[in-house]
């Protein structure tokens, strides 16, 4: 199957965490398809997993982003797979739809991780920061380069809904809006 199947579907947010957050190129605005990512995971029952790389120096995730809809992963590595049990965290059969900050640091080494441990890896663009534009873009190329697949929020939304006849249908299209 081409299109992110909710059945196998987990969402991890990775490092959205309040001190990083001012310095993160629109921030807002990735904030909030990230929240809308997870809004719409609890809307229709996709797993999330959140991470914080160095709480202690980073701070814990921005309020707007409600790690108590998942499980919270504490990392001291950029590559969340090379965190002892992060990779345990993630079941073997989920495809991961993957959002966070930095794109070219701790999401782009956790993709390629997963990427190298087989997992299948949908990386949302416009849910992904960094301080500038350029490290975004080059590690979003260097991310499809190895086999992720790029999306958008939209996109996850309208695959994780498969139907117009979905019964929480209008409630993910506010969820957008």
């Amino acid at each position: 199957m081409l299109t992110i199947d909710p059945k196998t579907s987990l969402l991890l947010i990775v490092d959205f965490q309040s001190r990083l957050m001012p310095a993160i190129h629109q921030g807002a605005a990735v904030v909030k398809k990230a929240r809308q990512l997870i809004d719409m995971a609890a809307l229709v029952g996709i797993p999330i997993v959140f991470s914080e790389q160095n709480a202690r120096g980073l701070g814990s995730t921005v309020d707007e982003l409600p790690t108590s809809k998942g499980r919270l992963l504490h990392k001291m590595t950029f590559d969340g797979v090379r965190e002892p049990g992060f990779l345990a965290a993630l079941p073997v059969d989920k495809h991961i739809v993957v959002a966070g900050c930095e794109a070219h640091v701790c999401v782009q080494q956790t993709v390629l991780g997963l990427l190298d441990a087989k997992r299948k890896v949908y990386v949302v663009r416009d849910a992904l920061g960094s301080r500038f534009p350029e490290d975004k873009e080059t590690a979003i190329h260097r991310m499809q380069r190895h086999g992720a697949d790029i999306v958008t929020t939209e996109m996850v939304v309208f695959e994780w809904l498969e139907t117009a006849e979905h019964p929480r249908f209008r409630e993910a299209i506010a969820l957008i809006k």
